[in-house]
């Protein structure tokens, strides 16, 4: 099964995608992911990304296009795959669509996570991670034991550069212009399914699977 997540940047698709990921037994494709990992290298490519995340907007839809029709090519994909954070735009899901096409694939479903703005800025601006073991905490629903300390390693917490609220509120007013147009061109293939992402994790994760 061929599935994508859509929803603004905080609603909770990398914890849901992982989630359903495990119970279709299949990978998921997070571009967010592979971008900050190429953000981390020392090459003018990954300085360019770099620049480009902490400022919070997106990397070029023909650089994001190439890496997701590469990752997709691999082996682990052949039955199934999971894409958080691509399409974003129309031009990235006319892209995709021609190439699953060509390759006699095409997307099942697409998941909209409809969560509150105010909830989203309060999610992100809280959210502290880990240097050492990457765990995710949140100050406001989920702190460390002991204040900027990673409970599992010890490790010191941080605050990614693009979930000061500032730049969450430019993340969230790009999101409104260039992605939501995404769900009325899910809806008129009649694969979207839309969910209420203001509740607790277990409770999403269930409906979702339930209309899968």
């Amino acid at each position: 099964m061929n599935i994508i997540f859509l929803g603004a940047p905080g609603s909770g698709k990398g914890t849901q995608t992982k989630l359903i990921a495990a119970d279709k037994n299949i990978p998921v494709i997070s571009t967010g992911d592979i971008f900050r990992k190429t953000a981390a290298e020392s090459t003018e490519f990954g300085k360019k990304v770099a620049g480009l995340i902490n400022a919070g907007s997106f990397v070029p839809d023909e650089i994001v296009i190439e890496v997701v029709k590469n990752r997709l090519s691999k082996p682990d994909c052949t039955n199934g795959f999971i894409l958080d954070g691509f399409p974003r735009t129309l031009k990235q899901a006319g892209e995709l669509e021609k190439w699953l096409a060509s390759t006699g694939k095409k997307i099942d479903a697409a998941v909209v996570l409809d969560v509150e703005e105010k909830s989203i800025i309060q999610r992100l601006s809280s959210r502290k991670i880990c240097k050492v073991c990457k765990k995710e905490y949140n100050t406001v629903t989920l702190p460390p034991k002991k204040d900027g300390i990673c409970d599992l390693c010890g490790g010191e917490l941080f605050q990614r550069a693009d979930d000061t609220e500032d730049t969450v509120k430019h993340r969230l007013a790009v999101y409104k212009e260039q992605t939501r147009p995404l769900i009325e061109y899910y809806k008129k293939k009649n694969i979207i399914i839309e969910i209420d992402g203001n509740r607790t994790v277990s409770a999403i994760s269930s409906e979702i699977k339930s209309v899968l």
